[in-house]
């Protein structure tokens, strides 16, 4: 860690962007995603009507496809086996003796 003088200084920027409700934080993503992730968190620090409509229009982007019911279910009801015959049992074997 750094010395004392830093510290101080990190908890005092810290705290500042705290009143100002906003937090910092690391997020892991793919290289070529940087950019992209940094100008979308620079629009929506900014508390202007563009940054609101922004973050509507991703939260229901995102709720859209996570948040449907049935969806485990309705793919396995998809699938090209549904109807099939499938003799899905094992014979019963009481398994072999070993020596301890």
């Amino acid at each position: 860690m750094g010395s004392a003088a830093q510290t101080r200084a990190i908890e005092n920027y810290r705290k500042r962007l705290s009143k100002r409700g906003m937090a910092r934080f690391e997020v892991v993503g793919l290289k070529s995603d940087q950019e992209l992730i940094r100008s979308i968190a620079r629009r929506l620090a900014d508390d202007t009507p563009e940054a609101d409509e922004m973050r509507a229009s991703m939260r229901q982007t995102i709720t859209e496809k996570s948040s449907t019911k049935g969806g485990i279910l309705a793919w396995l009801r998809s699938s090209p086996l549904v109807g099939a015959d499938l003799n899905l049992k094992r014979p019963f074997t009481t398994g072999r003796k070993i020596d301890l």
